[in-house]
């Protein structure tokens, strides 16, 4: 009975083809029309759509938007030998200065990712912008440093949002033959942003200019502030004119507002009609939550899974929009491995590592504009003088506190007699510049570097020449001999922070990455925010406890890249 039954399968499929009387020709015509039909999923419109004038311009508008996060992280550290007298600024203040965005950036993360998760991310992009333009004017148009540290704060909580969906947005615009070499586009412009904000001090900080506009008086750093505005009044323009990431549209089940942006890039890359798009059917991609679902778990058969292993996220947080108890279990699901035996330990050693890492890396970073503005004015300052007094790092910095602590003191005493003057030229940034070309550098090498010698040994290597250097500027005797070290270190720091999140992204499935990534990047913050307040502190106590601290931190970090448990063998893919 079985055998007769299998030969009238075939028949029955036979039957089901119109025409069947017509020899052969009716079943070959209607298999060319069934995949013309069939739904495309994310992958295969995304490719169909090209590449060409939309991911031109999309680049575009990318480097404003690159440049305005990278603007509201490191403005300060540019401003501060500048505002110094403005604002009667302590060195306290200073690295409270440095360290407030990144808390602001840590308050806001989890709201971001929500509301990128369920409004979309070219949304928040214009909303980030737009809220980040305005934090950034009125930090410029600060009157003292109160006011200037709440604006940065926020400025801080504004841009976290952004900082995180840039590289996302520009992901899920790309097909798959170009994602990694947008993202390797995308570290060009934060690397280009970072040379072109020293070039800008260059030219503003060192200006003497006194601007009234009504009650307000404005200086030559509050101009500088509102110039790097700039970059995000820009992208809050631009990404009007861009469409809502189709992915984001059909794990939302929106796939006509897909097929429209899938349409839209089609026509500007191909200057064919919209009409011509091939695609006519996109599947559905939305995620039905299992324990509403369990029992119809066999019907969801044109569930499409995410080809994009860098943005699991996009598909799991906002299906539940219907009940908020789905959105709850699928939250606790996608966390719940965290926590248990087999990724607990190892995830909370890679927060511990980003966390030691971005404490040094940032840290110095951060407070390099001072401490080469401190050694300018004091090499000035000693030819004036007509001295040859020692340029070590330890006289400058025991020249800087000591100043600035007398600057301070008179400040509050009114006194006539101490006005307060900091001698700021455009060779106080020159050494920002080369600083800032070798981390350039080390950017465009690190890809390479990371595939020819491996994460792991890269990670450790970069690390224990980062933190010999940091104590090594203990016994650097010249201006030269700090640049030097200081680019050494923020070389070796900065391909060192890339390898750690390649690490981490080897270390952990699919299903996994993008949480611990996102969690991995808020314990690096956390670690800035903490550096940047404790470098001051001990500055005052002595030279040598500041860099003993950044090196005890990337040492620390080293001996924990040597123990993680990834094979010298795997290369970034």
């Amino acid at each position: 009975m079985g055998a007769t039954k299998v030969p009238k399968l075939p028949k029955i499929t036979e039957q089901a083809d119109p025409d069947s009387n017509p020899k052969e020709v009716a079943p070959s015509t209607d298999s060319t029309a069934t995949p013309a039909a069939a739904p495309a999923d994310f992958e295969t419109a995304i490719d169909a759509a090209g590449f060409g004038m939309f991911n031109i311009l999309l680049l575009v508008a990318a480097v404003p938007a690159a440049m305005g996060t990278v603007y509201e992280t490191s403005t300060m550290s540019y401003i501060l030998p500048s505002a110094e007298c403005d604002l009667q600024l302590s060195l306290l203040d200073k690295g409270i200065l440095n360290a407030i965005t990144y808390a602001g950036m840590i308050s806001s993360a989890v709201m971001w990712g929500y509301l990128a998760d369920t409004k979309g991310r070219r949304n928040l992009l214009i909303l980030g912008y737009a809220a980040d333009t305005f934090c950034v004017l009125g930090g410029a148009f600060s009157q003292n440093r109160i006011q200037l540290m709440v604006f940065k704060y926020l400025g801080g909580f504004c841009m976290s949002g952004p900082f995180a969906v840039l590289m996302t947005y520009l992901t899920e615009l790309h097909g798959r033959q170009h994602r990694q070499r947008i993202m390797m586009m995308v570290g060009i412009m934060f690397s280009i942003a970072t040379l072109t904000l020293p070039g800008l001090a260059m030219l503003i900080l060192p200006q003497e200019w006194d601007i009234h506009i009504w009650t307000l008086s404005l200086s030559s750093w509050q101009v500088f502030v509102a110039i790097t505005a700039l970059p995000s009044l820009l992208s809050f323009l631009l990404f009007f004119f861009f469409p809502e990431s189709p992915k984001f549209l059909m794990s939302k089940g929106r796939n006509q507002e897909a097929m429209d942006a899938f349409k839209f890039m089609f026509h500007l890359n191909t200057r064919k009609p919209k009409d011509s798009f091939p695609i006519k059917l996109l599947a559905n991609e939305v995620i039905v939550p299992e324990p509403k679902k369990h029992k119809e778990h066999k019907t969801i058969s044109n569930e499409i899974k995410p080809p994009i292993e860098n943005n699991n996220e996009l598909d799991d947080p906002e299906q539940g929009t219907k009940t908020p108890e789905l959105k709850k279990t699928s939250g606790f699901s996608q966390l719940r491995p965290l926590f248990t035996k087999p990724y607990l330990g190892l995830s909370l050693w890679v927060y511990l590592l980003n966390f030691c890492v971005l404490l040094g890396q940032n840290t110095m970073r951060l407070w390099l504009p001072q401490l080469f503005a401190s050694i300018n004015e004091y090499e000035q300052l000693m030819v004036v003088k007509g001295e040859s007094g020692s340029t070590s790092i330890c006289s400058i910095l025991e020249y800087s506190v000591n100043r600035t602590q007398a600057q301070l003191e008179a400040a509050t005493r009114n006194d006539p007699m101490t006005e307060c003057h900091v001698n700021i030229t455009a060779s106080t940034y020159t050494n920002n510049l080369i600083v800032a070309a070798a981390g350039f550098v080390a950017y465009m090498l690190a890809g390479f570097l990371v595939n020819l010698v491996g994460v792991k040994r890269i990670m450790t290597m970069g690390l224990f020449v980062a933190g010999c250097c940091s104590i090594g500027m203990y016994w650097s005797s010249s201006a030269i001999s700090t640049v030097a070290i200081a680019s050494l270190f923020v070389t070796m720091g900065s391909i060192s922070a890339t390898s750690v999140i390649s690490a981490s992204v080897n270390l952990f499935p699919t299903s996994l990455r993008t949480m611990i990534v996102s969690l991995e990047m808020m314990f690096g913050r956390l670690g800035s925010l903490l550096g940047n307040i404790f470098f001051p502190a001990l500055m005052g106590l002595g030279c040598v406890p500041p860099f003993f601290m950044v090196s005890l931190f990337m040492l620390a970090g080293c001996l924990m890249a040597a123990f993680l448990p990834l094979k010298n063998k795997a290369a970034l893919k």
